[in-house]
């Protein structure tokens, strides 16, 4: 098999943005090119064409490298529940759900098992698999049971890129510290350093880099400057990051960035919305007066709705709606604005049944087998016969609570993905990836907008796909300028 590995200094050194860039760059030049990551932990996750879950961040540098999005590009993801446990995703299947300490005494020989049957499977069908690490390679008290970085490397004989965040300081210590850390065999196998989120005039930074180069005997094969533009984030630390919105937008819509927030990634289409700002609020924080308020997905659904019941948020939801205020939930934010969570079986936690926001007449019923699939339906609000196509990832069982009042309607023609309320206030949906459709994300605005006695914005735009396919190659085309691959592609 023929890789290339990326592995960093620390998170977010910009591993996921380089292997993204470098799929796209290599797929323009002809190669026929594959990512992977062997573990991912993360909450934002994609569900494949075959229905299997997969980290956000592998669908994204599939789409770069021009291919669908498969379980071998991540055969491991672990999605974190906030009580010390993950749920273990292998091959695009939930496995179990588990402690640190009970998933590698439980998982780990599994999961290098699927680790290497998915690189065979991509190594027999592309030219180049272009492998992510994860965090550092040098984490001495876990690399024993490493299944993400130098051990794939070394598997694959990869010749390895270390790349480092020089805005967050310390930038040489942390490239000659992870290096005297590797083992020699592991050392060995990295041929390139790469400098990222450089700010400033390069020629100040030349003396260092002649320095690293002849300290390490590895030469700087990139400089990449600071990239402005948003991209999709791994995980929800990077909500506390400034988030590139428009803070002049016609319309203002607030995002509650629940403690156990999940697929964030469905608001990129809202935040590329030049004349929308999007905002995230934290359960304490007053709500305020924005034209929408949308509760998102969550990891544990039920946790999340009693930190709102705890902070009050969940009253002044409700007083917001009252007073006029719209309301969206996707999934597990969906499953929030019924009147009861049960959880019988104690999945998400204890058992239990929970009040819900109250706002729709609908049940929820935690289940032991989750539902994930990729949907395409056509809608019925807020306007009829637009195709929508997304995705749904969630153990929960939704449906009406039968009342004389229940003159809520089906979002689309399968009732099962949502409904809306008959002043189309509030709206509930199982669907991620909703606001990736154009037109039905200009027709929601639209009414935002008539709201607000602002002008109906066009409809017939294009879907969120084809602006990140505009942002992949902008992308590619900023960093090929600061990036030498020769040394590490095979001849």
């Amino acid at each position: 098999m023929k890789a290339i590995m990326i592995v960093g200094t620390t998170s977010h050194a910009g591993k996921s943005l380089l292997t993204t860039a470098i799929c796209r760059i290599l797929n323009r030049r002809g190669w026929r090119v594959a990512p992977f990551k062997g573990q991912n932990m993360a909450l934002n996750a994609y569900v494949t064409p075959g229905g299997g879950e997969i980290g956000h961040a592998q669908a994204v540098q599939a789409w770069a490298a021009g291919i669908m999005p498969t379980v071998e590009m991540n055969p491991i993801l672990l999605k974190p529940q906030g009580d010390m446990t993950s749920q273990v995703i292998i091959k695009g299947r939930a496995v179990g759900k588990v402690s640190a300490v009970e998933y590698y005494e439980q998982f780990f020989e599994m999961g290098w098992q699927a680790i290497e049957e998915s690189l065979r499977r991509l190594g027999e069908e592309f030219d180049l698999i272009v492998c992510e690490g994860a965090g550092s390679p040098a984490e001495i008290n876990i690399k024993h049971r490493d299944l993400t970085n130098m051990q794939v490397a070394k598997y694959l004989n990869a010749p390895t890129l270390l790349v480092v965040d020089i805005d967050r300081g310390g930038a040489f210590a942390h490239v000659v510290g992870t290096l005297e850390l590797l083992e020699p065999d592991e050392r060995e196998l990295v041929k390139g350093i790469v400098i990222n989120k450089f700010r400033g005039q390069r020629s100040l930074l030349q003396s260092g880099i002649d320095w690293l180069q002849e300290r390490t005997g590895i030469p700087v094969l990139g400089v990449i400057p600071w990239i402005e533009q948003s991209f999709p984030a791994e995980d929800s630390l990077s909500l506390f990051d400034s988030r590139s919105t428009n803070s002049t937008g016609d319309i203002n819509i607030s995002v509650i960035r629940l403690p156990r927030i999940s697929n964030f990634t469905d608001f990129d289409p809202l935040e590329a919305e030049p004349t929308v700002s999007v905002k995230y609020i934290n359960p304490r924080q007053s709500i305020g007066h924005p034209d929408a308020l949308i509760i998102p997905g969550s990891k544990t659904t039920i946790a999340d709705l009693i930190v709102l019941h705890k902070t009050g948020m969940a009253e002044e939801i409700k007083n917001y709606v009252a007073a006029g205020g719209t309301v969206l939930g996707i999934c597990g934010g969906y499953q929030m604005l019924g009147k009861i969570l049960a959880d019988p079986e104690g999945i998400e936690g204890q058992e239990g049944r929970y009040k819900g926001l109250d706002l729709l007449p609908l049940k929820t019923v935690i289940a032991g087998q989750k539902i994930a699939r990729q949907r395409l339906v056509t809608s019925n609000f807020p306007q009829e016969g637009l195709p929508v196509a997304g995705y749904e990832i969630h153990q929960g069982r939704t449906r009406p609570i039968e009342t004389e009042t229940n003159d809520t309607k089906p979002l689309f023609d399968d009732p099962n993905l949502g409904v809306v309320d008959p002043s189309q206030s509030v709206w509930g949906t199982y669907l991620h990836g909703i606001f990736d459709n154009g037109p039905w994300r200009r027709a929601w605005l639209n009414r935002l907008r008539q709201q607000r006695g602002l002008k109906a914005l066009p409809t017939g735009v294009s879907n969120y796909r084809e602006q990140r396919e505009t942002t992949l190659n902008t992308l590619a085309d900023e960093i090929e300028l600061h990036l030498n691959l020769a040394p590490l592609l095979p001849s």
